[in-house]
């Protein structure tokens, strides 16, 4: 597998809807057999950056290659190498499953035999047992995501596009969803971009993250090295509310870098965690703030989230 080779390729894209940009002057690079993760809130311009990497929408401005192949004047053959499962799944709800991805093999020009042997490499991840032959309209949320996903690798693309792949999954769907895109990734080398919401999903599946906010790639790296890089431990006091004065006097603690205050949480960042906690106790006692809890962690995605945009994604809204 040639890590060098560039899957995607995004030079400045830009995509406005109403005078407003959903995605801004984007750039990035996967490489061939990576697993790369688009993480951040609705909104932030996810879907819109997937569907003009499908070919589905047309960018105002720059331009994109997957597999060297430019997605605006070579788009047909850009179809045939991808897969693609989007948030809103297309179905034929008047269709069984197993006619649905019949279909979708022949879309592909694969043989009888092949849509045979690929549907019975997918029945463990569609997981509906006699479903299958039962109509799509019939199915649960959970059933159709899966049965998209499906139909979206039964050609076995070279580069697969999930966008927010597990959303309304319950865990033990999920869990199996992202054995499947190891499997697929490991097994396969498939290259596969994944949208997500999901902190521990871009944390346990991605090789690298790219932090998206407003339309604006903010952050970009490992999730080790995202972590990394803000090179802090987090000091969390359960708290009911606390002023800016106070506020002031907890950041004036030696070795505390930053301080924020959210939903009844004191979230305090330090190079130091262990020398600085106690200091934290005290000041808080000092000035008289009752604390139900006071816990030292190490530092999360969502961490990173915030110290990159200034919010955090599990409280952004959706928009």
């Amino acid at each position: 597998m040639n890590q060098n080779k560039l899957a995607i390729k995004i030079q400045n894209i830009s995509r406005n809807f109403q005078g407003k940009p959903a995605v801004d002057n984007l750039s990035l690079e996967v490489k061939h057999g990576e697993i790369y993760a688009f993480l951040g809130p609705n909104g932030a311009g996810k879907s819109t950056t997937v569907k003009i990497l499908i070919t589905l929408l047309e960018a105002d401005s720059g331009q994109a290659f997957i597999l060297d192949h430019n997605i605006k004047t070579q788009s047909d053959e850009v179809r045939l190498i991808i897969g693609v499962a989007l948030q809103e799944a297309s179905l034929d709800l008047s269709q069984t499953g197993i006619e649905f991805l019949t279909l979708q093999g022949r879309l592909y020009g694969l043989t009888k035999s092949q849509i045979d042997r690929r549907i019975q490499d997918l029945i463990p991840l569609i997981d509906i047992g006699d479903s299958l032959q039962k109509q799509i309209k019939t199915y649960s949320g959970g059933m159709k995501r899966r049965l998209d996903l499906a139909a979206s690798i039964i050609h076995n693309p070279k580069v697969l596009f999930l966008d927010e792949p597990t959303t309304g999954l319950d865990p033990i769907s999920r869990a199996k969803v992202w054995q499947e895109i190891n499997r697929l990734n490991k097994e396969l080398g498939m290259t596969i971009f994944l949208t997500t919401q999901y902190l521990e999903e871009a944390d346990q599946l991605a090789d690298r993250v790219g932090i998206i906010s407003s339309g604006k790639l903010v952050a970009e790296g490992t999730p080790k090295e995202l972590k990394d890089s803000i090179g802090i431990d987090l000091i969390i006091a359960s708290i009911d509310d606390i002023n800016q004065a106070s506020l002031n006097k907890i950041k004036q603690i030696p070795e505390v870098t930053r301080v924020d205050f959210k939903d009844s949480e004191l979230i305090i960042s330090t190079k130091s965690g262990s020398n600085t906690i106690g200091k934290v106790a005290v000041e808080l006692n000092n000035l008289n703030i009752k604390v139900e809890s006071l816990t030292l962690r190490t530092t999360t995605l969502d961490d990173v989230f915030l110290e990159v945009t200034g919010n955090r994604l599990n409280n952004q809204q959706t928009n």
